[in-house]
């Protein structure tokens, strides 16, 4: 099966469409994946042309500073981070809006993302009941935690973080999976992450996944650093396969 990539740019967000060749004008599950910090859309391409392969219509967006929408770091930690994963959740609903509007979907919508874009799948998660199939590969459903590992991060190196910290990123409480797990609601949800990350913490997920132990959530993890390997693409592909596929 030929896969196409197709540069578009939905209102302001750079985003590459990946669809098989011979579905691009026909309705299909939606799965939109989101690429990590510092990286672009064009990092996640190829899990998103072994989705596509699947028969889903796959999204690759450029979250905002990144990619096409690249802009100078803040030197304050974090404040960008915090910044790019917030306009992410702004536009999920419009992407999806759009792509609904164009007639291209059939109702069944997946989200995955490694790393800032793992997060973001798993703040959604909190807010989407429309969400039917998740993946989080190395990211964390603890962005709380994963806050104050960052400002304790800072403190030690001696950056400076406002005072208000706390208060100016409280919105992240409502977002926060690890506080709400009831809104997984029986959902398909995958998690991967290395053991050995040095970047976002495998026990974060680790620990929510003690907490949590749910049927529908599958959590594998392999001593690794923070990369994905192609067979972790691969299990992720089947993962959405296997379950995106049969929603009702």
């Amino acid at each position: 099966m030929k896969v196409v990539v197709r540069k578009r740019t939905v209102g302001n967000i750079p985003l590459l469409e990946v669809v098989a060749e011979d579905k691009i004008y026909e309705p299909l599950p939606l799965i939109i994946y989101y690429h990590g910090w510092q990286t672009a859309k064009e990092l996640v391409l190829t899990q998103g042309r072994r989705l596509a392969a699947k028969k889903f219509r796959v999204l690759l967006p450029d979250a905002a500073n990144h990619g096409e929408r690249k802009t100078k770091t803040s030197e304050i930690p974090s404040l960008t981070f915090w910044d790019s994963i917030q306009t992410n959740l702004y536009e999920f609903g419009y992407l999806v809006d759009y792509f609904e509007n164009l007639g291209l979907t059939v109702g069944k919508i997946g989200v995955g993302g490694i790393s800032m874009g793992g997060i973001t799948t798993c703040m959604l998660l909190t807010q989407h009941t429309e969400i039917d199939v998740a993946a989080c590969v190395m990211g964390s459903p603890a962005p709380i935690n994963y806050r104050e590992r960052i400002r304790m991060h800072a403190k030690e190196l001696g950056f400076y973080l406002p005072n208000d910290y706390r208060q100016l990123t409280s919105w992240l409480e409502t977002y926060d999976l690890s506080l709400s797990p009831e809104k997984v609601a029986g959902r398909p949800l995958f998690f991967w992450h290395g053991t050995k990350d040095e970047k976002v913490p495998y026990q974060q997920t680790a620990d929510f996944i003690k907490a949590n132990p749910q049927t529908n959530i599958t959590f594998v993890s392999a001593e690794e650093r923070h990369f994905v390997q192609i067979a972790t693409m691969d299990q992720i592909t089947e993962f959405f396969a296997s379950n995106l596929n049969k929603i009702s």
